[in-house]
């Protein structure tokens, strides 16, 4: 029998790409650099030009201040469906442009191209600006809607692809920019000026900090805070979890070491504000009661100093941060591998090396959650310290001082000032649990 070798079919020649000529690619590559200079000159415009009094304001026939008031001064019981009915109708809009905007055809070409310019113009004039402000608000419509537009006509991956990415991501985007980047160089800035927040003064709230009576022992206070609050709340919770694990009556001996972390710490402070009352005759603290109980004076556990009254107002933080800590490290030793426990039993090893070579390194990576979680927490501490002392006797903390800085002396500068040394002690934590959370999605 004879076989016929046949050559292989020849694949079809590959069609050369479309590649932009030179001169184009300049006119797209000026056309995007006059775009984004129109946008940041017509901002930059907009925020510093005067504000003109009485000027009228320019809309579209109302806008969300209009919008909140008529809502305002309706009925409770139609302000509720006509809320709901709002939001429904945004929603709505929203997914309207995501969905159906970015479909190939020249009717949704247009809808892009509709979207790209108004949606800026509707919403800038949402705000109500004043009518000097309507050619900055054209401005910035129009170099944004050209931007979105130009990007979204040369995405690769197809016709409405960057235009439902932008869209979808806008809204969170808008506010993170608003309510995080934006404050946070506002307050960076503030804190070089003086408390009317006009006058530069470099960094002189910055050494008022660490030099004033308020502001060093709310700095030594917080650092107090820092160390102790995390250590002892996750060793407590720690050993509890270890010593009730698969006990008889675990999930109740669990639930009364919990249920302090449910309560506020507005009201842990009250409720421990009673434990360390302190007054003249009859003692109705309990720790005062058991101190004359036994013979001895009353003591104003809350005014003690040094640190006294510190220890006292972290051991609030502690009761309540410790049922966390125990149900996160609780379940974190339940998932130790039983092999491992057992092979270490076999070597020979105590209860409490096995503890320490086998469960502790199993459980790494919920100690650092538990940790760096309460570490955070500790230094952003207010309601306690606000509720129990007021900052009084050194007891203050950066958290409590720079609200009281703000609103009882009115002094922007050292409020400001206070929260970036805040800020500074929060970072090293934020990007240390970035870095292992990325190693363990590495090791993932």
């Amino acid at each position: 029998m004879s076989h016929t070798l046949t050559a292989p079919p020849e694949a079809p020649p590959e069609q050369p790409r479309a590649v932009a000529s030179q001169p184009g690619r300049r006119a797209a590559t000026i056309g995007v650099i006059a775009a984004a200079v129109v946008l940041v000159v017509a901002l930059v415009a907009l925020f510093a030009a005067p504000a003109v009094d009485d000027a009228p304001k320019t809309t579209i026939g109302f806008s969300l201040n209009s919008f909140f008031v008529w809502i305002g001064n309706l009925n409770p019981l139609v302000q509720i469906p006509i809320a709901v009915v709002a939001f429904g109708a945004v929603v709505a809009l929203i997914l309207l442009i995501i969905e159906f905007a970015p479909r190939a055809g020249r009717g949704y070409f247009w809808m892009r191209l509709v979207i790209c310019f108004a949606v800026p113009v509707v919403a800038f004039m949402l705000l109500r600006p004043y009518q000097n402000a309507v050619l900055y608000v054209v401005g910035i419509a129009l170099a944004l809607g050209a931007l979105l537009f130009f990007f979204d006509y040369r995405s690769r991956a197809g016709a409405g692809y960057f235009f439902q990415l932008v869209v979808f991501l806008l809204p969170a985007a808008i506010l993170l920019l608003l309510g995080l980047i934006y404050p946070a160089i506002s307050t960076i800035y503030q804190s070089f000026f003086d408390k009317s927040g006009e006058t530069f003064v470099g960094l002189e709230n910055y050494i008022w900090t660490f030099t004033n009576p308020e502001g060093f022992w709310s700095v030594i206070n917080t650092i107090i805070w820092a160390i102790f609050a995390p250590t002892l709340s996750t060793a407590i919770g720690l050993a509890y979890a270890a010593f009730i694990d698969r006990a008889r009556g675990e999930k109740i001996l669990k639930l009364f070491v919990f249920m302090p972390f449910a309560i506020s710490f507005v009201g842990a402070g009250i409720i421990w504000k009673f434990v360390y009352d302190y007054r003249q005759g009859e003692q109705i603290g309990i720790l005062n009661a058991i101190v004359t109980l036994f013979g001895g004076q009353p003591i104003g556990w809350l005014d003690q100093t040094p640190l006294v009254n510190t220890f006292a107002l972290l051991a609030v933080f502690i009761w309540t941060q410790t049922g966390f800590a125990m149900v996160i490290l609780s379940v974190a030793i339940k998932a130790v591998p039983t092999e491992q426990l057992e092979a270490a039993q076999l070597d020979g090893t105590t209860p409490w090396q096995r503890f320490i070579n086998v469960t502790v390194p199993g459980i790494r990576a919920s100690l650092i959650v538990v940790l760096t979680t309460i570490t955070i927490a500790s230094l952003k501490v207010y309601d306690i310290v606000a509720v129990m002392t007021g900052g009084r006797a050194n007891s203050s903390v950066l958290g409590f001082e720079m609200v009281n800085q703000q609103q009882r002396f009115q002094s922007f500068g050292h409020s400001s000032a206070l929260a970036v040394v805040l800020f500074l002690f929060v970072l090293p934590l934020i990007v240390y649990n970035a870095r292992q959370m990325r190693k363990q999605k590495e090791i993932r």
